[in-house]
């Protein structure tokens, strides 16, 4: 394919500029519309997560364009969830049996930032920023921009238009409008929403509770978090109902009876956070929502791509990273050598869709399980056998969320179903006492028979929804 081809990204977040990098690393020529204004030099960051979960799939996209070392850097590493009961006291539930394996906390902001100064050390990627996209035409292969900075509006040709602009992209928003093809669309919202809060750095820029970890305050219809930041700070978010409960955001209205809500159910996060109150009537509170939609592609003019495509819920921590593994599945598809345009975008989005639609499934089982789930008994002993596994067999046993969050290689839609899978073996087997809870974990013998028995009754869970057509 022809590289000097016009390349027109709509989005300058974390996706498109990433594929801005990597489409310049490869010689084309970029061009990128940002709506908003540049976040090197203006803090816009009130209302979005300010830090990530950055896991494996992300870290193979930076080791694509050759930043993996460069953004460890901005990382804190989380070994598990720290789990808080309702009385502050805390368990760290491990995310795998193998100690390699662990996310990482990570700046929105720094990361971004980063990969826009990466962009735009080549010649051949241009980056505009107050630039807002107002509709594309999906069949000459233009779109229509309004300059905040002249209040002016103007329209920009290219030969190809990638459209990373978000949930509310307004090349998905043209398709739906346009009629001219058939397209299907989906946005789907939780009746929770979230809101950003923050403990404050300690002294000195110290930690006020354990760092590496990723704090979990759940409470089964709602439920706390808490990330750590570089500085010492935790990014805290709150994920509540809006009108559900004897707790909601819509009657959250007094700084009495925010105390109230958070002396009754988060009394140590209360502990570490004076600035509270300010943090929770001054930052936004925000839905939180799935969008599913097909074709991603019109001919080979236009392609939408990360949340763009597929935005979902937070909770499996893969947002970003899915969108990443957008640019490293792509550029695995140019590798392939197509001719023209359509035959990429088509190939790609086959290859794709079905693994981006597993992971907003997977999002929103994972709100259940945070929430309410990590404290139930037969959910906590489950864990503790697949960390058992994990630890005495690290070759012959990976947990569903290991499956998707430290296996790059293998696809979410095969994490899914092998996942849940292996979770319906071995809740069947606990809820049949086919194995007692009293069994001493570190018994690699007795471990390595549970193993095998785990693993035949998933691969027969496997072949019975293969063959009631649940899967091909």
């Amino acid at each position: 394919m022809n590289k000097q081809q016009n390349i027109l990204i709509i989005g300058a977040g974390l996706c498109g500029s990433l594929l801005a990098l990597r489409l310049g690393q490869r010689g084309y020529n970029v061009t990128v519309m940002e709506m908003r204004p540049d976040l090197r030099k203006v803090d816009i960051s009130a209302g979005r997560s300010i830090n990530l979960a950055f896991s494996d799939r992300g870290i193979k996209a930076m080791k694509l364009v050759g930043l993996e070392e460069k953004v460890k850097s901005l990382c804190v590493p989380m070994n598990g969830r720290m789990l808080h009961d309702l009385e502050g006291n805390t368990v760290l539930a491990p995310y795998s049996g193998r100690e390699h394996e662990y996310i990482n906390s990570i700046s929105r902001g720094q990361l971004n930032g980063l990969l826009l100064d990466e962009a735009e050390k080549h010649e051949n990627v241009t980056i505009h920023f107050n630039k807002k996209c107002k509709s594309v035409d999906f069949e000459n292969t233009t779109a229509l921009f309004k300059d905040y900075d002249t209040n002016t509006e103007f329209v920009e040709d290219a030969d190809a238009i990638i459209a990373t602009d978000g949930a509310g992209s307004a090349m998905r928003q043209s398709y739906y409008l346009g009629k001219k093809f058939l397209f299907s669309f989906s946005q789907d919202y939780l009746s929770h929403g979230y809101k950003e809060l923050s403990i404050l750095p300690g002294e000195n820029g110290s930690y006020k509770t354990y760092k590496n970890a990723l704090h979990i305050w759940g409470r089964e219809a709602f439920m706390l978090i808490a990330l750590p930041n570089l500085d010492g700070s935790f990014t805290v978010t709150l994920f509540l109902s809006f009108d559900e409960g004897e707790y909601n955001f819509n009657n959250l209205t007094t700084k009495e009876r925010v105390l109230e809500f958070f002396s009754k159910y988060f009394k140590d996060a209360l502990e570490l956070m004076p600035n509270l109150v300010d943090d929770f009537f001054e930052n936004p509170s925000s839905p939180l929502g799935t969008v599913k939609c097909s074709p991603w592609h019109y001919k080979g003019n236009t392609l939408l791509m990360g949340d763009a495509a597929h935005a979902i819920v937070p909770f499996y921590g893969q947002g970003m990273n899915a969108s990443f593994e957008d640019v490293t599945e792509f550029d695995k598809v140019l590798d392939e050598g197509h001719p023209e345009w359509e035959t990429v975008f088509k190939v790609y989005e086959k290859s794709r869709k079905e693994n981006t639609d597993a992971i907003a499934d997977l999002a929103i089982d994972n709100f259940y399980e945070m929430k309410g789930h990590v404290n139930h008994a037969n959910f906590r002993e489950k864990r503790n056998l697949e960390m058992a596994f994990e630890k005495s067999f690290p070759d012959d046993y990976s947990s569903k969320y290991s499956l998707v969050t430290f296996n790059e290689d293998i696809s979410y839609r095969e994490a899914m179903l092998r996942g849940r899978a292996q979770d319906k073996a071995i809740l069947n087997m606990l809820a049949d006492g086919e194995y007692s809870t009293a069994i001493d974990l570190t018994d690699k013998e007795a471990l390595k028979t549970i193993l095998e028995k785990v693993k035949t009754a998933t691969e027969a869970i496997l072949e019975d929804d293969r063959i009631a057509g649940l899967y091909s």
